[in-house]
């Protein structure tokens, strides 16, 4: 992928990932227990939705943004149950990637596995917050692959925020905005997402103990 292209492509998602994150409007609890809050509004991309997930995990943003991060060295497929293979497909600077990230059958195999390839940009902010960044991108190097449905991730990404006054914990917020593809009902889409998501946090937070 043209290295000047994909620095514009992902200057502009990380833009639209942080309006998500300013913009409190519009948004319906879906799923809130554990201190976790899931919700969702429609989204302006596609005819599906916008979810965002919220919760304090215990532990410095650095140190929680090392099973988060998506880049080399990644340790998602060591503790989130919805990853099975990470890879990076194209390495453009130390932040900027394209990734593939497989999924497992789901939803009692209603979902069969997916594969989403990604431009992903990592950023840092001067109060310490560390994102991620990512959108669907096609690339040569990773055409679809036999045994996956390919799937679309619109601007979504994560923050690790400092919590003011508490150094030792982090507050996460994720933004997810994937169309699964394929013929799923569309009840089974909307009761995966929130239930997907409580599951990131529930096992984020057992292994970043």
């Amino acid at each position: 992928m043209d290295p000047v292209l994909a620095a514009q492509m992902g200057e502009a998602v990380a833009e639209k990932v942080l309006q998500y994150r300013r913009d409190e409007s519009g948004w319906k609890t879906c799923r809130e227990a554990n201190g976790v809050c899931i919700s969702w509004r429609p989204s302006v991309e596609f005819a599906g939705n916008l979810y965002r997930g919220e919760g304090i995990v215990n532990g410095p943003p650095e140190h929680v943004w090392d099973f988060v991060k998506p880049l080399t060295g990644s340790l998602r497929e060591q503790w989130d149950e919805n990853v099975t293979k990470f890879e990076i497909i194209q390495s453009v600077t130390d932040t900027l990637c394209v990734t593939r990230t497989a999924t497992p059958a789901a939803a009692m195999k209603l979902i069969s596995p997916r594969d989403f390839v990604d431009l992903v940009l990592v950023t840092k902010q001067e109060d310490g917050t560390l994102s991620s960044n990512a959108a669907h991108v096609e690339h040569a190097q990773c055409p679809p692959r036999p045994g996956y449905v390919r799937g679309f991730n619109h601007p979504c990404g994560c923050f690790c925020e400092p919590v003011p006054g508490e150094p030792n914990r982090t507050r996460l917020v994720t933004f997810f905005q994937t169309d699964l593809s394929g013929y799923l009902p569309q009840s089974v889409v909307d009761a995966f997402f929130p239930r997907s998501m409580a599951g990131f946090y529930a096992n984020l937070r057992r292994a970043v103990r």
